[in-house]
């Protein structure tokens, strides 16, 4: 009888550590293969189930202004995403993923596969998003679909830039936002490239 409450013990013991299920983006979807400047780059989820968010992403009480909760939808025809449709977009070779940060956050971790833009910058560099330059401003029957992020749900450099390619002649409906942004990325477990904690 001994015998079999040891085994029972190293059983229920060892059981965690043996049977941890793996954490996929979806159940039919481990990871996801993406093109970067440095080449291609596997997303897939933190596997470590004790994982948690850390330093300025687990912080929830920041003052407002400027750190206010952002509309579901920025703009009216911009269509708001999750992850699954942000990877969907970082896989197409038609999509263009914009990270609107500052380069500072940009430089201390990104989602891979997407260009970084800072908010400020936007109309200016509206060319690399597929807009003409004509007399008036930007020609933008030409544009790529993009999809834009920042911070997260209190972050406004999104929202920002995506009203300023609007009123410059981008087509509110080629824009998709994804308002999770880094810190719903992170909280998820997703690959981020150049992180610092």
């Amino acid at each position: 009888m001994r015998l079999y409450g040891f085994v029972a013990i190293v059983v229920l013991i060892a059981s965690p550590i043996a049977a941890q299920e793996p954490v996929n983006i979806r159940p039919d979807l481990p990871s996801v293969t993406v093109r970067t400047p440095a080449g291609p780059m596997e997303i897939s989820r933190e596997q470590d189930h004790a994982n948690q968010v850390t330093g300025e992403w687990a912080l929830t009480s920041r003052p407002c202004p400027p750190f206010c909760i952002q509309p579901m939808t920025p703009a009216p025809d911009v269509t708001t995403i999750g992850e699954l449709e942000l990877l969907d977009m970082l896989t197409d070779d038609e999509a263009t993923v914009v990270d609107s940060r500052t380069h500072d956050w940009f430089k201390g971790g990104t989602i891979p596969g997407s260009v970084n833009i800072p908010y400020m910058y936007m109309v200016d560099r509206l060319g690399e998003l597929g807009c003409e330059p004509d007399f008036d401003g930007w020609d933008c029957t030409e544009a790529r679909t993009v999809a834009l992020f920042c911070n997260g749900l209190w972050c406004g450099q999104s929202p920002t830039a995506i009203r300023a390619m609007i009123a410059a002649g981008y087509p509110a409906e080629r824009i998709y936002y994804y308002r999770g942004g880094m810190q719903s990325w992170r909280v998820l477990g997703l690959s981020v490239t150049g992180a610092s904690d």
